[in-house]
């Protein structure tokens, strides 16, 4: 994606990136125009709306966005900007319409990494504004999405084999060390703001990580997983737009345990009393929704328990993010939520 002095795509790489993809059989971009600017913890997102000469298909798209990796605050956002990439390139092509926005193009470079995708913003928004939580009719919705992609990629031929890697032993165990080492400085940094229950929770769990994460253990009832599952990684269709809702953000995504993001959806980000009212219900109707996408032999008792070995290791979700330094704004009250999870449902049992 090549761009002009002034930060535009130019028309002819634009052209020639949008017949690779098929979006553009015939006909060339005659003008692009750059719109909005904006700037998250991970990247540049610039909206472009495009114009086409007569003989381009009515259907060719008019409005896309493109994102780049940010400026960044840890070398690790360099890394989930190409996961992200890795990700249109391998599972995006395979995965049911209707589920992800389309891709015109990727790259990876030494100035950068960008993705160019349809700008939905005509008939997709935001679920909520953060943190204000989706109504239980936007949740059901957004569950049965989730069923719908992790029903699909479910113990898919493709897992390991061009889509995602599975890692072994080694690369585990290196996670391990990471993990002791972040939470070491998150503890340290907290102080007596990590009471001592917590404290000796996080030992536990850490130990139990340590000898139980094996690839056995992860890649059990394997999918792809998004990794960042929070409502706001979604858009969801306007009033009156005949759409699903659409999965994006995926700089997080890897292979293993599908209910891992509906445990990041509700007990990282919901409050007991909310979260008590709805879980149950929802993880019913998550269960439902796996099997009638043809996932089988996959136990509502089995997902239970998948969901809170999922919350337990959750904990370590604020811990990844106070280290790498996103605002406590973001992490504080994660922790208080998940620490009430694994009291209300009991996940210490599952600790070794």
């Amino acid at each position: 994606m090549v761009a002009d002095g002034s930060g535009d795509l130019t028309r002819e790489h634009l052209t020639e990136r949008l017949r690779a993809s098929g979006a553009l059989p015939a006909g060339r971009v005659t003008a692009v125009h750059a719109g909005e600017v904006k700037n998250t913890i991970l990247s540049t997102i610039v909206s472009y709306r495009v114009e086409y000469s007569s003989d381009a298909p009515p259907h060719a798209p008019t409005r896309m966005i493109l994102k780049g990796a940010g400026s960044g605050i840890d070398p690790l956002f360099r890394r989930a900007s190409e996961l992200e990439v890795e990700f249109y390139r391998q599972a995006a092509p395979l995965t049911p319409a209707g589920l992800v926005p389309a891709c015109y193009d990727v790259e990876v470079t030494e100035a950068g990494v960008r993705v160019l995708l349809e700008d939905l913003s005509d008939t997709h928004m935001a679920v909520t504004t953060w943190p204000l939580p989706p109504t239980l009719e936007v949740c059901e919705r957004i569950v049965d999405t989730w069923a719908a992609f992790h029903g699909f990629w479910w113990r898919h031929p493709r897992l390991g084999h061009g889509v995602g890697t599975f890692l072994d032993e080694a690369a585990l165990a290196e996670i391990g060390v990471e993990r002791r080492k972040r939470y070491a400085r998150f503890a340290d940094t907290l102080g007596d703001r990590l009471p001592a229950a917590a404290r000796s929770l996080y030992d536990r769990l850490i130990d139990t990580l340590d000898r139980g994460v094996t690839p056995a253990f992860v890649y059990e009832n394997c999918t792809l997983v998004h990794g960042d599952a929070h409502v706001w990684n979604l858009l969801y269709p306007r009033d009156g737009v005949a759409s699903g809702v659409r999965l994006i953000d995926w700089a997080s995504w890897r292979l293993g345990r599908g209910v891992g993001d509906i445990a990041y959806m509700m007990a990282v980000h919901w409050y007991p009393e909310r979260r008590a009212r709805l879980e149950s219900s929802l993880l019913d109707r998550y269960h439902a929704g796996l099997c009638a996408g043809g996932v089988k032999g996959y136990s509502r008792e089995q997902l239970q328990h998948d969901y809170r070995q999922a919350v337990l290791g959750a904990l370590m979700i604020p811990v990844w993010q106070q280290t790498l330094g996103i605002p406590p704004v973001v992490w504080w009250s994660h922790l208080d939520r998940l620490l009430a999870a694994v009291d209300d449902l009991d996940c210490t049992r599952l600790l070794s």
